[in-house]
């Protein structure tokens, strides 16, 4: 082999420099205003991350919005909650967008605004000042009182359902024009106003009578409307049977502390439906979120629950790409990969760590391609050995329980080139604030030059680096053979399957969000 060193001097003429230092200071490649806008709408939580508090995350949306134009922006907000199922980026993107001189606000407020939590979501921003104003203004009020008249009752019922701001103060702040008695009861009941109770609509009716006399049908509005009430088992199968599927997901422990299971066949039923490919798809259920709802409810649920959960994971995956060749896939088990992958929030911080999903995308990677090579890393790479039959709860537990050390993300491909390893497609899984190979970056980034270094006798083999956190930089720089994407969901497996098939460019992400429809 080469001498290192002569060899890195070398190639260190033709590599990019690095232009930028992450938040270890060490040398990193700074993205594009449009990639990192899409990188922060695909990923950002606006909560605290390992690296970056919510208002940092805010402060550099504000920021970027300056240099990108308002159609990007609008195309960002919509593609974030479209695509990636996103709730608090896109409604500050189209808040923000309401500040604007655009005719564009309207029709991405339309396409992303598109629940009454979302809407919630969008008043709560707006008031907050975030975006430079303490009011609706004249066309985002115009544009909550048209999202009013045209709910559903259910759809309002299922807005009612939360504060800060509630319903009810929404209502109250833009002074909808009901279209009819009905409506103008039901705003009146909402607000604790004198109402006609007649004109009422029918779903209201239906809850007031069950509040007055629950042996009644169990009335189909939130079941969190019903909670303070003295409910049965029989109510609260009632409402598991009325519910969608993600209520099913998050509801286990509760519907199995209220004597739900112990109903005769409840426990088949709704094991039945977490584990239908069709309800799966059309709830977009994220893998991650199966992931947390199997280790929350192993142990507890009844045995059924507990493998549909798994089943759904392994659906939810079914996309996963499966790659001619040799597959290398890296996850970062190091120090700050501990920390809540959407960000600590105050009373409902989530429970699954970044280190989680990147086990979570090894252990896919291996069930989907058998002959794939996991090399976990911190200050180097940490040996273990998973077995592709296993299932993908089970290896990815495996994964996530080891590590905790410093970032070291050159180390994987430096092991790969001592070992003249041949390989197709390279996955880092990580935060990217690679800083314990610093000192052997010589004016690029150390992963850059080992990968340079295994380039040399893979000519076409393929790096794509997964960054799990809304970050400026990347330890590789964006080119052909290179593909930065970020998030969590599985639309990244679908990302990377058509940059192996050279369906899509390095810049892949931003190309995503120029296509999407207004």
């Amino acid at each position: 082999m080469a001498n290192k060193s002569l060899f890195a001097s070398y190639i260190g003429k033709l590599l990019p420099k690095a232009n930028a230092k992450n938040r270890h200071g060490a040398p990193a490649y700074e993205l594009s205003p449009r990639h990192r806008l899409a990188q922060l709408a695909a990923t950002g939580t606006l909560n605290a991350t390992f690296y970056a508090d919510a208002k940092e995350q805010l402060d550099a949306i504000l920021a970027l919005a300056r240099e990108v134009d308002a159609t990007f922006i609008a195309k960002t907000a919509v593609y974030a909650r479209r695509k990636g199922a996103m709730k608090d980026m896109p409604a500050l993107l189209v808040a923000l967008l309401s500040t604007m001189a655009t005719d564009l606000f309207a029709p991405a407020f339309v396409r992303t605004i598109d629940n009454g939590r979302m809407l919630r979501t969008f008043v709560q921003i707006m008031r907050s000042g975030a975006v430079g104003r303490k009011s609706l203004g004249t066309r985002p009020k115009r544009m909550v009182q048209a999202w009013l008249e045209q709910a559903s009752e259910a759809e309002l019922m299922r807005a009612a359902v939360g504060a800060d701001p509630s319903l009810a103060d929404v209502v109250k702040m833009v002074h909808p024009r009901p279209a009819d008695a009905g409506r103008r009861a039901f705003y009146a009941w909402l607000i604790g106003k004198p109402y006609d109770v007649a004109a009422l609509p029918p779903l209201v009716t239906a809850f007031e009578a069950f509040k007055r006399d629950p042996s009644l049908e169990v009335p189909e509005v939130p079941f969190q409307m019903l909670t303070s009430m003295p409910l049965t088992a029989a109510h609260w199968a009632a409402i598991a049977e009325r519910g969608g599927w993600q209520m099913l997901r998050m509801n286990i422990a509760t519907f199995a502390r209220h004597g739900v299971f112990e109903r005769p066949g409840m426990v088949e039923r709704i094991a039945r439906r977490l584990a239908d490919p069709a309800e799966i798809r059309r709830a977009r259920a994220l893998p991650y979120q199966l992931m947390a709802a199997h280790a929350m409810v192993a142990g507890t649920a009844p045995e059924p629950i507990v493998a549909a959960l798994q089943d759904a994971l392994e659906i939810a995956l079914a996309n996963v790409p499966k790659v001619k060749g040799r597959v290398v896939v890296c996850p970062d088990v190091s120090g700050s990969m501990r920390s809540p992958v959407t960000g600590y929030r105050r009373g409902s911080t989530t429970a699954v760590r970044c280190v989680d999903v990147a086990a979570l995308v090894a252990a896919a990677f291996l069930r989907a391609n058998p002959d794939t090579e996991v090399l976990p890393f911190e200050n180097d790479v940490i040996k273990l050995r998973l077995d592709p039959r296993d299932t993908v709860t089970t290896n990815a537990a495996k994964l996530a329980a080891i590590g905790g050390g410093g970032t070291n993300c050159s180390a994987p491909l430096e092991m790969l080139v001592k070992r003249h390893a041949r390989v197709d497609l390279v996955v880092f899984v990580s935060d990217n604030e690679s800083w314990v190979d610093a000192a052997e970056a010589r004016g690029s980034t150390a992963l850059m030059q080992a990968w340079t270094r295994l380039k040399s006798y893979n000519k076409d083999a393929k790096l794509v680096c997964i960054d799990l956190q809304p970050n400026a930089t990347t330890q590789a720089v964006d080119r052909p053979d290179i593909l930065n994407v970020g998030g969590f969901s599985d639309a990244v497996f679908e990302t990377i399957g058509a940059f192996m098939e050279g369906r899509s460019a390095a810049d892949h992400w931003v190309r995503e969000i120029e296509a999407t429809k207004l």
